[in-house]
């Protein structure tokens, strides 16, 4: 006799809980009421599948948890909990964190420092956020920045198993979408390493993953100013994820 196993569907997040994350979290209390609705699904998806740790002595209500679940499932509302794949835990600092890295350069050389983060994600493990930084950025909502939605664009471009900038898409669409970001990513690291004036934070051009990601937070954060500088990523960062909570109209 074959034995089926089921899976316990996640516990549904009511809708005071959700109303509190609404209030609190201006991309979500931006959202009409269906994509309000779907987003609520991922979140409450996410909270039944990850482990959210708060490290430092940081302390998180479930208010505080369902508002980290929602900031992290803003890119998958149109990709869906396929997105969540692959890994299963949120660690949350109180604030900024440091780690050390650690490379050799093209002469053989190896350096060594301390790099201060707002998030990381790793590509095998964890997603870690600073709480200090979330809280800035709700604060903030339209400048551009968002870290819960950069760090978890980098689950999204992993799940094919390369961070090179690229999710998983249709074959057709994975085509245009590399030349396309190629294109603009060589255009934009060129002005960088110019010393030329970028409106978008110039991190962008520090590898594919990178310009993916911080364009990703400007589609949620600042959606014309991406239209501005980079129509093209816009038009596919539209496809993606939707229209941004804060597109005009």
């Amino acid at each position: 006799m074959i034995r089926r196993l089921f899976r316990r569907p996640p516990a549904e997040i009511d809708r005071r809980s959700w109303q509190d994350v609404r209030e609190r979290v201006p991309w979500v209390a931006a959202l009409d009421d269906s994509r309000s609705e779907r987003l609520r699904a991922l979140a409450a998806r996410f909270l039944h599948e990850k482990t959210i740790t708060p490290l430092g002595g940081l302390e998180l209500d479930q208010v505080a948890r369902t508002m980290l679940a929602a900031l992290s499932c803003l890119p998958l509302m149109e990709f869906g909990a396929e997105g969540l794949h692959g890994w299963s835990q949120l660690l949350v600092y109180p604030d900024a964190f440091r780690v050390d890295r650690s490379h050799v350069d093209a002469a053989g050389v190896m350096h060594e420092g301390e790099d201060e983060l707002a998030g990381e994600a790793w590509e095998y493990g964890p997603l870690v956020l600073s709480w200090a930084d979330i809280l800035a950025d709700l604060d903030n909502p339209r400048d551009g920045c968002c870290v819960a939605v950069h760090e978890m664009v980098h689950k999204l471009d992993a799940l094919d198993g390369l961070l090179d900038g690229t999710p998983p898409l249709p074959r057709a669409w994975q085509r245009e979408w590399a030349r396309d970001f190629q294109q603009a990513y060589d255009a934009f690291a060129a002005r960088v390493d110019r010393g030329l004036h970028t409106a978008l934070d110039p991190y962008a051009a520090e590898a594919p993953e990178e310009f993916f990601a911080v364009c990703s937070e400007y589609h949620f954060s600042d959606p014309a100013l991406l239209e501005r500088e980079q129509p093209v990523v816009a038009t596919h960062l539209r496809k993606l994820y939707g229209p941004s909570p804060f597109a005009a109209g």
